[in-house]
C-alpha cells in the first residue's frame, strides 16, 4: 500500500465524504483514482492496482454509477462540503462557469453547440461551480450547452441555499454573470452579492474626478463611489439601493495600455491586407474600406486601469467589496486544476445520468485535492508525484508479518503528518 493512498484516504475521510457516501468504497476509489491520474472509468482499475488497491469490476462500476447521479447522493456530497467549509449566515460563496466538449457531431437536447470563448462548434454542456471564499468546491451543476451563462447562477445558488438552510449568503461572481434581471432576482431571493461590472464607457464619477484634476495622474488604488438608487418600482418590490465602486490600478493600466499599443502597432498590416482583420479589434470596416479605429483606441485608453464592482452591500466598505471580488481567482484555480479531468465520457446509455455521476466524482476529487493543497502547501500534482514513489510492503516470514518501507524524505513525512493531523480539533 502506498503512502499516497493512505494520505488520500485520510483527506477523503476528514473532508466528510466517507460519511456522506455511506462508506461506499467504489465511489471513494473512483474519486481518489481520479486525483492520482485523471483517466477513463475503465482505466481506473489500472491506477488503483498501481497503488496496491484491489479495484471493483467494471460490471460493479456500471451498476453503481447510476446511484451517484441521483440528486440525494449529490446533495449529500454538497452537504458534507458545506459542513466542512463551515458555511453560515453572511458567508461568501464564489460562482463561475466553464464548458465541456464532446466527441459527437449532433446535439441531443443536453449536449448542444453554444457560446464558446474558444469559438468551438462541437456540442457542449455548461457547468456552474460554487465554492466557498477559499475556493473549496461546494457543488457543481450541469446545464444545456446552449444555456446562457447568466441563467445558470441563480438555480445553483438557490438550490444550494435551500438544501442547506442558509439564511443569507453573499454571492461573488464575474462580469459575465451580470444582467439587470440577475441582480433583481438575487435581491428578490434574499441574497447579497458582489459582481464585477463591465465598463462600456467612462463612468460619470471618473469623468468628474478627471475634470477636477486635469493636470494630475490618477493615483494608484484610487476608489470612487457611484450610488445607484433604486427606482420607485424596485422599491415597491423591496429592492434596495445599490452602489458601484470604481478602482484604478497602475499595474492594470500598464497591462491594458501595452496590449493596446501592440494592437495599434499591428493595425497598418491589417489595413494593408497583410494580417487578419478579426484579430485586431481596432480596425474599422466601412464597406471595403479599412481604417484604424481611433475613437475606440481613445476610449480604451481612457478606461485603462479602471475596474467596477457592483453590490447591494451598501453598508460595507469599498475595501471589503473589492477584496471579496478578488477572491474569484480561487475558483478559477479550482477549475484550472481539474479542467482536463472534467472531460466526461458517458459510459452507459442514459447520457445525462452518466454525466451527472461523473460530476459527482469530479467535484469530490476537486474538494479533496483543494483540502490537501491548503493543508500541506503543496500542489496536488507535487503531492501525487512525490508520494507515489514510496510504499509499505508487508513480508510474511513463517508466522511473523514484517513491514518494510522506503525511508520517507522529511518534506513528504511532514506533508503526511499535516494531512493526518487535519482531522484533530
Amino acid at each position: 500500500m502506498t503512502h499516497l493512498w493512505d494520505g488520500l484516504c485520510a483527506a477523503y475521510r476528514i473532508v466528510g465524504f466517507e460519511v456522506a457516501a455511506k462508506g461506499d468504497n467504489v465511489f471513494r476509489d473512483l474519486v481518489l483514482a481520479r486525483i492520482i491520474e485523471p483517466t477513463s472509468k475503465i482505466d481506473a482499475e489500472r491506477v488503483l492496482n498501481e497503488v496496491g488497491v484491489p479495484a471493483a469490476s467494471y460490471a460493479t462500476l456500471k451498476r453503481r454509477l447510476p446511484s451517484y447521479a441521483k440528486p440525494s447522493w449529490r446533495q449529500a456530497l454538497a452537504g458534507a462540503s458545506a459542513r466542512h467549509a463551515r458555511l453560515g449566515p453572511a458567508s461568501l460563496v464564489l460562482y463561475d462557469v466553464s464548458t465541456l466538449y464532446f466527441e459527437t457531431d449532433a446535439g441531443d437536447g443536453f449536449r448542444e453547440p453554444g457560446f464558446s470563448k474558444e469559438r468551438r462548434l462541437e456540442p457542449q454542456i455548461t457547468l456552474g461551480l460554487l465554492t466557498d471564499a477559499a475556493g473549496f468546491p461546494l457543488t457543481v451543476e450541469a446545464f444545456e450547452g446552449n444555456k446562457a451563462e447568466t441563467a445558470t447562477m441563480l438555480p445553483v445558488i438557490n438550490a444550494f441555499k435551500a438544501a442547506h438552510r442558509l439564511t443569507d449568503v453573499t454571492v461573488v461572481a464575474d462580469a459575465g454573470m451580470i444582467s439587470e434581471a440577475n441582480q433583481i432576482a438575487l435581491q428578490a431571493a434574499g441574497l447579497s452579492y458582489v459582481l464585477g461590472t463591465r465598463i462600456p464607457f467612462l463612468p460619470d464619477v471618473v469623468r468628474e474626478w478627471c475634470a477636477k484634476h486635469p493636470d494630475e495622474a490618477v493615483p494608484d488604488l484610487l476608489m470612487l463611489t457611484q450610488p445607484w438608487s433604486a427606482t420607485s418600482s424596485e422599491k415597491a418590490r423591496g429592492i434596495p439601493d445599490r452602489v458601484i465602486y470604481y478602482q484604478y490600478r497602475h499595474d492594470r493600466a500598464r497591462r491594458t495600455l501595452r496590449g493596446i499599443d501592440e494592437q495599434i502597432a499591428k493595425a497598418p498590416r491589417a489595413v494593408d491586407g497583410k494580417a487578419p482583420v478579426k484579430r485586431n479589434r481596432f480596425i474599422k470596416l466601412a464597406g471595403a474600406t479599412k481604417t484604424v479605429n481611433r475613437e475606440l483606441e481613445a476610449k480604451n485608453r481612457a478606461l485603462a486601469g479602471w475596474k467596477g464592482y457592483t453590490t447591494n452591500l451598501t453598508g460595507q466598505t469599498p475595501e471589503f467589496v473589492i477584496d471579496a471580488y478578488h477572491q474569484l481567482w480561487r475558483i478559477e484555480k479550482s477549475f484550472r486544476m481539474s479542467e482536463h479531468d472534467l472531460q466526461a465520457r458517458p459510459i452507459y446509455h442514459h447520457v445525462r445520468e452518466s454525466i451527472d455521476a461523473h460530476l459527482s466524482i469530479v467535484v469530490a476529487a476537486m474538494a479533496v485535492s483543494h483540502w490537501i493543497e491548503a493543508q500541506t502547501g503543496w500542489s496536488i500534482k507535487k503531492f501525487v508525484r512525490t508520494a507515489r514513489r514510496y510504499r509499505t510492503v508487508r513480508i510474511k516470514a513463517g508466522e511473523q508479518t514484517l513491514t518494510a518501507a522506503d525511508p520517507l524524505p522529511d518534506d513528504l513525512r511532514e506533508a503526511l503528518i499535516k494531512i493526518r493531523a487535519g482531522g484533530v480539533h
